[in-house]
C-alpha cells in the first residue's frame, strides 16, 4: 500500500512550478489531492502562463493517485470557505494543507526600495502572497484538525535563518518571505494541542517552468544553462520540494518538525529521496558556502 493511501491533501497555488510537483508527489504517494489556483485551461490568472490547474489534476492522477482540480481565487473568502465545504462533504476530512499561493504577478522590482516600488503592484504582491495564505488557514483549519496528525507546510523561499541575516532583493519580496515565515510560526503553537504539524519548507533554486523558459532550457537539458549562470549547477527540479512534503506527510514522527525551518536539501538527508537525476542538492547550504561567499560553482559535496 503507497503510504498516503487513504489521506486527502490541499494544494493551493499548485498550477506550476512548486506547486505542480508537491501535488504530483502527493499524489505518487497515493494521496487524493485537491489542486487549486486561478489558471484554468478556460481563464488565465494575471501571470498569463499557460499551466493549468487541469493539468496537475492529470499528473497526479498518472502518477497514481486522485488529483481534483478546483477555479479558487484565495482572495476570495466566501470561494475558500465553498471549497472547504467541498473537501468535507466529498472527503470527510483533510489531512495535509500545502499554502503555495506566491504572489509575483507580473516582472519583479528587483533590488528597488520600497519608495522606488510600484506601491500597488507592491502591496499586490502582499496580498497574493500573504493573505492568501491567512485565508485558507482560517477556513481550512478546523476541518485539518478533526483529524489527529494533520500537516500544514507553509511554502516560502529561503530558510528562517537565511532570511533573518539576508535582505531578500527587495522590499515587499523580504516582507512577504519572512511573513509566511511567521505565519508558520504561529501555526505551530496554535496547531499543537491538536497533535497537529506545521512546517516552514523552503525549495532550493527551483528549476520552474518560468525559470527554465527565462534561461532558454527545458528540463532535459537544464545544465546547458550553466554556461552562462555557473550557479544554476546547484538548482533543482520541482519534485524534489514535492517529495520533500511526501516525506514529511507519511513520516509518522513528523511531530518532531512542529515550528520548525527545512529545505528540500535538508530534508533529502533526512528521509533519504533524491531529486529527478538521482542527486541530493544541498541548495541553502551551497548559496552561503560557495556563492555568496564568492567562490566559482562547484556543486562537489552539495549534490
Amino acid at each position: 500500500m503507497k503510504p498516503l493511501a487513504g489521506k486527502v491533501a490541499l494544494v493551493t497555488g499548485a498550477t506550476r512550478a512548486a506547486g505542480r510537483g508537491i501535488a504530483v508527489e502527493l499524489g505518487a504517494a497515493g494521496a487524493t489531492v485537491y489542486v487549486t489556483g486561478r489558471s484554468t485551461r478556460d481563464r488565465r490568472s494575471e501571470m498569463n502562463r499557460p499551466e493549468t490547474i487541469e493539468e496537475t489534476a492529470e499528473l497526479v492522477e498518472k502518477a497514481g493517485g486522485h488529483g481534483i482540480a478546483v477555479p479558487v481565487d484565495h482572495l476570495d473568502p466566501v470561494q475558500v470557505r465553498e471549497l472547504v465545504e467541498r473537501i468535507e462533504r466529498e472527503q470527510g476530512a483533510l489531512h495535509i494543507l500545502v499554502n503555495d499561493i506566491w504572489g509575483q504577478h507580473s516582472e519583479p522590482e528587483w533590488d528597488k526600495t520600497v519608495w522606488e516600488s510600484d506601491l500597488d503592484s507592491g502591496l499586490r504582491l502582499l496580498q497574493l502572497g500573504v493573505n492568501t495564505h491567512v485565508i485558507t488557514s482560517h477556513y481550512a483549519l478546523p476541518l485539518l484538525i478533526k483529524s489527529p496528525g494533520g500537516l500544514v507546510i507553509e511554502m516560502t523561499d529561503g530558510t528562517s535563518e537565511f532570511n533573518a541575516d539576508n535582505y531578500r532583493v527587495s522590499f515587499f519580496y523580504d516582507v512577504a518571505k519572512g511573513a509566511v515565515g511567521r505565519v508558520a510560526f504561529a501555526l505551530a503553537h496554535e496547531l499543537d494541542k491538536y497533535e497537529a504539524t506545521a512546517v516552514l519548507l523552503t525549495p532550493g533554486w527551483l528549476r520552474s517552468e518560468a525559470m527554465l523558459e527565462g534561461f532558454g532550457v527545458r528540463e532535459d537539458n537544464w545544465r546547458d544553462a550553466t554556461e552562462r549562470i555557473p550557479h544554476f549547477a546547484i538548482s533543482e527540479s520541482p519534485s524534489y520540494v514535492g517529495r520533500a512534503v511526501a516525506a514529511l506527510a507519511a513520516d509518522p514522527d513528523v511531530r518532531r518538525w512542529n515550528g520548525k525551518s527545512t529545505s528540500s536539501g535538508e530534508l533529502a538527508q533526512v528521509y533519504n529521496f533524491t531529486d529527478l537525476d538521482g542527486s541530493r542538492p544541498d541548495a541553502w547550504r551551497y548559496i552561503v558556502e560557495v556563492e555568496h561567499a564568492g567562490k566559482p560553482a562547484d556543486t562537489t559535496g552539495y549534490r
